[in-house]
């Protein structure tokens, strides 16, 4: 008897998990959605869109589908999400909005800088802080963000 082995990898184990979650969590056009914003597929998610997908499905977390494509820096992804009308202030249940995670979980770079300017261009609270009551502006700023921290500043941030 001759047996295959399959080897996935470890993209593949990442991708299999997202669906498998995303499948969990809703119909079939949210499910699309959610996994089209994890991995930051524009093309999904216009699909996903075009079925009717309820922008206001939340995951286990309580959170959008904004927020985990906000935090993984999938720039194209959030503004198709934005565009579309997605709350930019929904807040999960870690008390983190899609603008908090780009902050907190994103690596201030190119990606999550866009992210954040695209937010805010969205609509997005700039003052609105986590459970702890700390703002955008302060975690910024504690991890040296000097360009979010710029764009946060001139959009009337505080701390």
């Amino acid at each position: 008897m001759v047996t295959k082995r399959l080897s996935i990898g470890l993209g593949g184990v990442i991708a299999l998990f997202a669906s498998m979650t995303a499948m969990a969590e809703g119909g079939a056009a949210e499910r699309l959605l959610w996994e089209a914003a994890q991995q930051g597929s524009a093309a999904q998610v216009r699909e996903a869109l075009e079925h009717g997908a309820d922008l206001a499905s939340t995951n286990r977390y309580g959170g959008t589908a904004l927020i985990p494509a906000a935090e993984r820096g999938h720039v194209e992804t959030v503004n198709l999400l934005i565009a579309a009308g997605i709350d930019v202030n929904h807040v999960n249940n870690l008390h983190w909005t899609a603008l908090l995670e780009a902050i907190l979980l994103g690596n201030g770079g190119v990606s999550h800088t866009a992210i954040v300017r695209a937010l805010i261009q969205g609509g997005a609270d700039v003052n609105l802080a986590d459970g702890d009551g700390v703002t955008p502006l302060s975690h910024a700023r504690q991890r040296g963000y000097k360009d979010i921290e710029a764009l946060l500043v001139r959009a009337g941030a505080r701390e």
